[in-house]
């Protein structure tokens, strides 16, 4: 076992223990009335600590995943089978995600219902999704072989990512999301040059 691979978990190990006491403490109290002092408390950790791991400040600590996110999203487009549409692709782990959380977290109600009430995290989650959209644009469109400006993948990124936040107010999110990439899909279907 090398040094480096036991520093990384060591570090992973931190990033998650704050992520966890973040969320208990915001869950327990609401996301105002919590300091990053007693995150880092709960934590056993410094606050000097707290923000080597989470610059971003407070926000950050409720979105401790968004580090994969984009990566997810990049190759949610690049390793898609063929016989799926780059729409389908980003639908599918979109509802992946939604659902694997739901069954592995009991706590996910809760977390949307204080994204949905607290503005700050409202802001930050769209923030956070939206920060992704040059990367999937760019994506699309070397997978389209169109320039990596083209509006039409601009659009697609932008609203692939906004569809998360559209539906989670919804009585039914998962149909909801289909419905929406239905609609994506069509639209990129016949927009898109065919080989």
């Amino acid at each position: 076992m090398t040094e480096t691979g036991r520093r990384e978990r060591k570090k992973a190990a931190t990033r998650q223990s704050l992520a966890d006491a973040a969320l208990r403490l915001f869950l327990e109290r609401g996301y105002d009335d919590v300091g990053v002092r007693e995150i880092a408390d709960a934590a056993d950790v410094s606050v000097t600590t707290l923000f080597k791991h989470f610059p971003d400040g407070k926000e950050a600590l409720v979105f401790d995943q968004d580090l994969d996110r984009e990566a997810a999203l990049v190759a949610a487009v690049r390793e898609r089978p063929t016989d799926l549409s780059v729409p389908q692709a980003l639908h599918r782990l979109l509802l992946d995600d939604r659902s694997r959380r739901v069954r592995t977290d009991p706590r996910f109600p809760d977390f949307l219902r204080l994204v949905d009430t607290t503005p700050a995290l409202r802001e930050y989650a769209r923030r956070m999704w939206l920060r992704h959209e040059n990367a999937l644009a760019t994506t699309i469109a070397e997978d389209a072989g169109l320039p990596s400006d083209d509006p039409g993948c601009r659009a697609l990124a932008h609203f692939a990512l906004e569809a998360t936040t559209l539906v989670r107010a919804d009585r039914d999110p998962e149909a909801a999301l289909a419905r929406i990439f239905d609609l994506l899909d069509s639209g990129w279907s016949r927009s898109t040059p065919t080989d």
